[in-house]
């Protein structure tokens, strides 16, 4: 089988056990950055990033001659060099992620509490009427709480970045007709998608070669039921996400 393709949540299903099928290949048309694909919009549609030609949105519509001219790709992959050049020219195949906040912000952070504040302003009141005692006894008690509040948001923060690492996904492709596999995050607009049952679709993709491929869409439509692909051209102008039976998307 081959496809065109996107990281991501759907899944190729394991066929039935006397069934013996081959990987399927796919193309990779758009990644989990949209902007990395399309620099901008014109007057007849959005203008490949890099590239004169003009670039349909609607890959299921195409032909799979059509979209390798477009994404400059053939059926031996895309050469190391040019995968290098367009993974700087388009960054790795991954969500961008909000700005980390600093260990410092982060301890600040567990002051804002509403009872935090409370405690603080009665800390206030307590010094300005005289009574230090009470008043150190709060201050140590915000203290540790903060302190407290501090190590354990930092520890969840640690384990999730180390259980992020641990599973990442990793993509098999074609370059220079040569398979091997690669961390998903580096996958690039024309690389060539090997995908075998039980794997994670790791990019958005257009088939165009399949045998008996099956996809577990439910995390994409709700539908519990894996769907049967093909890599035909469709030639219906709006159809949604789940009806793109030559496409394979990443969740």
């Amino acid at each position: 089988m081959e496809a065109t393709g996107k990281r991501g949540g759907p899944q190729v299903v394991d066929p039935p056990e006397e069934e013996v099928v081959p990987a399927s290949f796919a193309m990779t048309i758009r990644r989990t950055r949209p902007e990395a694909l399309y620099a901008r919009n014109t007057a007849k549609g959005p203008v490949y990033r890099g590239r004169p030609e003009e670039v349909d949105l609607s890959w299921h519509r195409q032909d799979v001659s059509d979209v390798m001219k477009a994404l400059g790709t053939s059926f031996e992959g895309l050469s190391n060099e040019e995968a290098s050049r367009r993974l700087r020219e388009y960054g790795p195949n991954r969500l961008e992620e909000a700005k980390k906040r600093t260990t410092l912000a982060m301890f600040l952070d567990q002051f804002k509490d509403f009872m935090i504040i409370v405690l603080i302003a009665a800390a206030v009141i307590s010094g300005v009427m005289g009574d230090l005692k009470d008043t150190i006894v709060i201050v140590i008690i915000v203290v540790l709480n903060a302190v407290i509040g501090f190590v354990q948001e930092y520890r969840a923060e640690k384990a999730m970045e180390a259980l992020k690492s641990m599973a990442s996904p990793t993509a098999t492709v074609r370059r220079e007709g040569v398979v091997r596999t690669i961390p998903a995050e580096e996958l690039v607009p024309g690389d060539i998608v090997l995908l075998e049952a039980g794997k994670i679709v790791p990019a958005d993709l257009r088939l165009f070669e399949t045998v008996n491929l099956r996809v577990d869409e439910a995390a994409l439509t709700g539908e519990s039921v894996a769907v049967d692909k093909t890599t035909d051209a469709l030639h219906e102008e709006h159809l949604s996400l789940g009806d793109r039976r030559n496409m394979a998307y990443k969740g």
